[in-house]
């Protein structure tokens, strides 16, 4: 079990390979998701995709934790699987995906009952409201759903093991592409159900990734037992040690997008609705990013239970130096269709217009926010998670945000997207420099890199 996937033994470059392109499948069919349910819903009008784009924050910040408990379960059990140590690791799977059950049951019930006074306080207009509750009432009655895949799949990204989580992101995916289109605007005996309809077909998505990684993690990894509540509470500190750092890092994006929203909003719902659509956008064109990162944390993780930090680091900074290369790239493939994508959208030429202006400005810094993501997938392995919480922080709210409110203040709309481009490249070069400190730190014969 120990090094069943080649963690510790193959060439770095073809493991990271062999687990992030899986991952780029899964992670491409999950934000395909989030564009198919865009798409659909900008066929309803502006307001309709304001009011979706309101949402997103609030929904990306319910998810940070079970993507905080899956960081806490993906850190933790790598270390344990890299020591050989399995029985321990089963216990904790468990007991880590019963802790996201309960935390986000308990949040989902305040988000319920506080959907009017919290889009209010984000700018929502009394036009976008009722939209916004249709579609929030159904996502907080069923985002549990969702719970058990994300976090059981981070644990089976513990082993090594990215295709499978892939495949079931996948089967969600289509799933969710399939019902778009019918309960939003009915087909057959379906009425039309609108913007609910999309809320609708996200939770059946969910029921059909949640059966089969229920299936994977109790009969292929068994990492499913019946709980031990002898060391209940020890499983959930160890969790939530790790855990709620990461929530709250990536929670620090959905709030920084909170508040850049707050900003467009003085503009009207046309700036509101295309920064949504960008957003939707975006998370396309970090795909590789993000896949990258999810396979950096349980690669690290094996490896420093294993005692080869030298492994770890030289996966980190290629991880950092194939960031910068692949996004600049990404980059100059993406100006000429900026305007189609645009198109797509939005049929409003003013929505159109700041969709495009987007994707011609902040892209060319995706990279360097790259870095950044591999520094914070590098320190939560680290077991460091407070100091990967405040690298996001001092980028987000040290760099970006006053530079994006101050080229707003000058330039309008155009100068805070320019703000958050350079906020990003400022925050990538000095997450580099910082991965060459823990690499020459933590790499020393005479240390041993466990961050406890």
């Amino acid at each position: 079990m120990q090094d069943k996937h080649g963690l510790l033994t193959a060439p770095i470059r073809n493991v990271l390979r062999r687990m992030t392109i899986p991952m780029i499948f899964g992670m491409v069919s999950i934000l395909m998701f989030n564009l198919v349910d865009t798409f659909f819903i900008s066929l309803l009008g502006t307001q309709a995709l304001a009011a979706i784009s309101f949402t997103f924050p609030v929904t990306f910040a319910v998810n940070c934790i079970t993507m905080g408990i899956g960081v806490g379960l993906s850190t933790s059990l790598g270390r344990l699987i890299g020591q050989g140590n399995h029985e321990d690791a089963a216990k904790l799977s468990t007991h880590g995906i019963l802790l996201a059950i309960v935390l986000i049951v308990c949040v989902s019930v305040v988000g319920f009952f506080t959907i009017d006074p919290l889009f209010t306080l984000l700018g929502a207009t009394p036009n976008t409201l009722p939209l916004i509750n249709q579609y929030m009432q159904i996502w907080y009655l069923t985002i549990p759903l969702l719970v058990i895949p994300m976090a059981g799949n981070s644990a089976i990204r513990s082993t090594g093991d990215t295709k499978a989580p892939a495949i079931f992101m996948i089967i969600a995916g289509v799933m969710n592409g399939l019902l778009d289109p019918i309960l939003i605007f009915g087909w057959g005996p379906i009425p039309k159900l609108g913007i609910q309809g999309a809320a609708i077909a996200s939770a059946i998505s969910w029921l059909s990734a949640l059966i089969p990684s229920i299936y994977f993690l109790a009969k292929r990894y068994q990492l499913l037992t019946f709980p031990h509540f002898a060391t209940l509470w020890q499983d959930w500190s160890q969790v939530l040690k790790i855990g709620t750092p990461a929530a709250i890092t990536n929670a620090m994006n959905p709030i920084s997008g909170a508040l850049i929203m707050m900003v467009l909003a003085t503009y009207g719902t046309d700036a509101v609705a295309a920064y949504g659509a960008a957003q939707r956008i975006e998370s396309i064109l970090i795909i590789v990013l993000m896949s990258l990162t999810s396979a950096l944390t349980p690669f690290m993780a094996q490896n420093l239970g294993a005692k080869k930090p030298h492994r770890s680091f030289a996966g980190m900074l290629l991880s950092m130096r194939f960031s910068i290369l692949f996004q600049l790239l990404i980059f100059v493939m993406l100006v000429p269709a900026s305007l189609s994508l645009a198109a797509i959208f939005s049929k409003d030429q003013s929505v159109q217009h700041m969709i495009w202006l987007y994707l011609i400005i902040v892209p060319v810094s995706y990279g360097f926010q790259g870095v950044v993501m591999m520094l914070v997938s590098s320190l939560n392995a680290l077991h460091q998670p407070m100091k990967a919480l405040q690298c996001s922080v001092i980028r987000l709210f040290g760099v970006i945000l006053p530079s994006a409110f101050l080229g707003s203040y000058f330039y309008q709309v155009e100068g805070l997207f320019a703000g958050i481009a350079l906020g990003n490249i400022a925050g990538g070069i000095g997450g580099y420099l910082y991965g060459l400190r823990l690499r020459t730190k933590y790499s020393s014969p005479n240390t041993e890199a466990s961050g406890e």
